[in-house]
């Protein structure tokens, strides 16, 4: 079966706290090891009372040190946010403190409003920069030396000759262009937006060019998964993410609400086709109806690797989705350096 990952925004729950949405990402890490998914990546996002994730590559490291195999990286770092200099140094610090288990998956959006761009002191036309930011990222890994002479870049330290892994994050054309034209794996962000999946995917494997760090296309695709005991009770849960959703695009971002049976009552035609859009990326029933639902997309789509996200209000309930669709969808637990991702050192490829 296609291997499968974890995408965790760390969600703080209504009557929670970021300590507690932290504590239970580690958990479900811990979990998802022992259950055989390939990753657990984490994502940045600013400004969200229901997001715990802002400090991405702490949150990494968090993670990691209380793992032993999985990997862990980022789903993604917002790199316009960013110089890439310090975050080549970030993430440096990470494989020394972890070799061959952190990923680097960068993305263009901002992570957050117009106001929370400024005050991260974001420059209008960073965006625009992203191509060559990324090239910039990748020159600081090189191994120290490799370029020499007054237009050298400076050292990263840690950084230079460590082994991570970068990947482009999209969730339109831009990503698969700039994943193609530097010949990286690209991450699809259908969980969230998924009218331009297939057209994205076609373009990024129409135009790879194989790199030093990848020898042919490599696809991962993002889906909200949401596993029960029962169709009735999954789609129950799944209300949170809706009403999470719903309460973003309000412009009234909140803390990760409780499932209610009501759901969509309130809602107007263009609210209820909105969300019917937005959230299509989705599987949610019975460990059953999820696994047809994950082989069926896999199948449509040719993607290398799936990473599901799950923003479920109840912890044990969460646990317990990810649980039964490792156990009924053939989670890969081998070691995972394959051909299509069997570049640099050893070990890079998982």
């Amino acid at each position: 079966m296609i291997p499968l990952s974890v995408l965790d925004l760390a969600p703080i729950p209504q009557g929670g706290d970021a300590a507690l949405a932290l504590r239970r990402s580690l958990d479900l890490a811990r979990h998802a090891e022992g259950w055989g998914y390939r990753r657990f990546w984490l994502a940045e996002h600013h400004g969200i009372p229901g997001v715990a994730s802002a400090a991405t590559a702490v949150v990494i490291a968090h993670v990691a040190g209380g793992t032993t195999s999985i990997r862990v990286g980022s789903g993604g770092i917002m790199l316009p946010n960013h110089s890439p200099l310090a975050i080549a140094e970030q993430f440096g610090t990470l494989a020394s403190l972890f070799p061959h288990r952190i990923d680097l998956g960068v993305g263009r959006a901002p992570g957050g409003d117009v106001s929370t761009a400024r005050a991260l002191r974001r420059p209008h036309a960073a965006a625009d920069a992203f191509p060559d930011d990324v090239a910039e990222l990748i020159d600081y890994f090189r191994p120290a030396g490799a370029a020499a002479g007054a237009d050298a870049a400076p050292l990263a330290v840690p950084g230079a000759g460590l082994d991570v892994p970068v990947w482009i994050l999209g969730s339109s054309l831009f990503g698969a262009q700039v994943a193609a034209a530097q010949g990286l794996p690209f991450a699809f962000a259908s969980h969230f937006a998924p009218a331009l999946m297939a057209q994205a995917v076609a373009l990024y494997r129409a135009r790879f060019r194989p790199s030093a760090r990848l020898a042919r296309p490599y696809v991962m695709l993002a889906l909200n998964a949401i596993a029960a005991e029962t169709d009735r009770e999954a789609a129950w849960r799944f209300t949170s993410l809706q009403q999470a959703f719903v309460n973003l695009r309000r412009g009234r971002p909140g803390l990760l609400p409780p499932p209610v049976e009501t759901f969509g009552a309130d809602l107007t035609p263009t609210e209820r086709s909105m969300i019917a859009e937005a959230l299509a990326g989705s599987v949610v029933g019975s460990a059953e109806t999820v696994r047809r639902g994950l082989r069926a997309f896999a199948e449509r789509t040719g993607a290398d690797e799936l990473i599901l996200a799950a923003q479920i209000f109840d912890h044990d309930a969460r646990l317990r989705s990810y649980e039964l669709i490792a156990q009924l969808n053939g989670v890969a637990t081998e070691p995972v350096a394959s051909a299509a991702y069997a570049v640099g050192a050893a070990g890079a490829a998982a």
